[in-house]
């Protein structure tokens, strides 16, 4: 084939999103769309270098899919992909037409989405807004890449960028390939995974109910609502989980399964989360680009009785244990479940970003520097929530608008917060015993 350099199998995760993508087309929902805002000094000529030579480093940048006619889909890697970046001036327009002008590009960026048989599934545009302000729109099809991947571009973006602004030239080898783990992927012993998960599910026979979803007659779609907790809160978390050897992603699938408990009624419950998926035992796996990450069930059993530091050492145990079982698909797990067939083992997704650290213009010596960072994305799930750590602890939920309010949604981050002060408080109380209403709500029921 003309322009291949090479051909391979899907994983199982890519399957699963390719599949998603062919039946609903139009849907957004692995459309990744991600808005920088720069000040500084702009070298178009050395932006458009050092992005194509990132393209030629990494070969997931340079892949499109091919299904028709095929027994197995494929992925195939061109040896030349020309990245459209287009350029836009906004400067004449005041600031409130300049971002209304942002929001309707963004909205047909994403209704343009991707043909992905044709390369690349990726576009940039840079929209100059002053004479040293400009917003980068990096659009792509999460087929290609997975969040812990976007800073490792990034990081090689403004290495060739600063290079080439310097006058320089700089020689970065090719990444370890994508192929490869998906050759290690195909020697993985499915039977192994098999035992541990239907012995991991035994007994749970439907999915956890979400307890303060509703429908309504509000039309289908996705909203999101951000919180954060307070440095103090944040730094008094960080201390805790120190002091009793537990990370910080143990601490929200807690306060999660406890929640869901709480909504739910039921001390036995499931949900989904999402794992990096990257295994140790491949050299230079933390710096290849790919879609690695998979989403996996967690269940835990929420004892009225036990104590909340002990049930946390217990549920980190249990997720240290399942992490030889991180590469399983997730139809699989399903299948070996004992939920129905066509029935979702959980209804909430929990993610806990820890990605690696840089972006665009940290720590460069260029005079180009991110000022804000914002991105669009919405997930199968009627809620998600995602958790990460960027000098305070931060909060996205991502939720279903037909099933969920506002309001609710709100309420939801002041239980979560709750759960987490009342455990850094008295590790020692029982689970029963841990407050979930928030202040406000304490307030209104006195």
């Amino acid at each position: 084939m003309k322009n291949i350099e090479a051909f391979y199998p899907l994983s199982p995760l890519q399957q699963g999103m390719l599949f998603e993508t062919l039946r609903s087309p139009e849907a957004e929902v692995y459309f990744e769309q991600l808005i920088y805002t720069l000040h500084g000094e702009f070298n178009t000529s050395a932006f458009e270098r050092a992005w194509q030579r990132v393209l030629s480093r990494h070969a997931c940048l340079r892949t499109t899919f091919m299904w028709e006619g095929l027994k197995e889909p494929i992925q195939l890697v061109h040896q030349r992909v020309k990245l459209p970046i287009e350029m836009l001036n906004w400067c004449g327009l005041s600031p409130d037409e300049q971002e209304q002008s942002l929001q309707d590009y963004l909205q047909a960026d994403r209704m343009k989405g991707f043909d992905i048989s044709q390369a690349p599934l990726m576009r940039l545009a840079v929209i100059q807004v002053a004479e040293d302000g400009y917003h980068l729109v990096w659009s792509h099809h999460h087929l290609l890449l997975d969040g812990w991947s976007v800073p490792l571009v990034w990081r090689d973006v403004f290495d060739f960028y600063e290079a080439f602004c310097r006058g320089e030239d700089l020689h970065l080898g090719p990444s370890r390939p994508y192929r490869d783990y998906i050759v290690w992927l195909r020697q993985q012993d499915l039977s192994r995974a098999e035992a541990f998960w239907r012995d991991a599910l035994r007994g749970f026979m439907a999915p956890t109910p979400l307890g303060v979803d509703r429908s309504s007659g509000v039309a289908a779609g996705h909203n999101e609502q951000q919180f954060s907790l307070s440095l103090g809160t944040t730094s008094a978390l960080q201390s805790f989980a120190r002091q009793h050897q537990l990370t910080i992603n143990t601490l929200a699938q807690g306060v999660w399964a406890i929640l869901l408990s709480r909504y739910s009624g039921e001390e036995d419950v499931v949900f989904g989360a999402t794992v990096s998926g990257r295994p140790a035992e491949l050299t230079g796996i933390e710096s290849m680009v790919g879609l690695f990450i998979n989403t996996l069930p967690v269940r835990a059993q929420v004892s009225p009785g036990e104590t909340a530091l002990a049930w946390l050492k217990a549920l980190q145990e249990q997720q240290i244990h399942a992490r030889q079982y991180e590469f399983s698909p997730l139809f699989e797990i399903q299948g070996w479940s004992q939920v129905p067939r066509g029935s979702s083992l959980f209804e909430s997704l929990l993610v806990f970003e820890n990605y690696p650290t840089g972006g665009p213009g940290q720590e460069s010596g260029v005079d180009l520097k991110v000022r804000d960072v914002r991105f669009f994305e919405h997930t199968n799930y009627p809620l998600t929530v995602v958790a990460g750590l960027a000098g305070q602890v931060m909060l996205r939920i991502l939720y279903d608008r037909s099933r969920f309010d506002a309001a609710t949604i709100r309420r939801m981050a002041g239980h979560l917060e709750s759960l987490l002060v009342a455990i850094v408080a008295d590790p020692h109380q029982t689970l029963a015993e841990l407050p979930i209403l928030s202040e406000a709500e304490r307030y209104q029921v006195l």
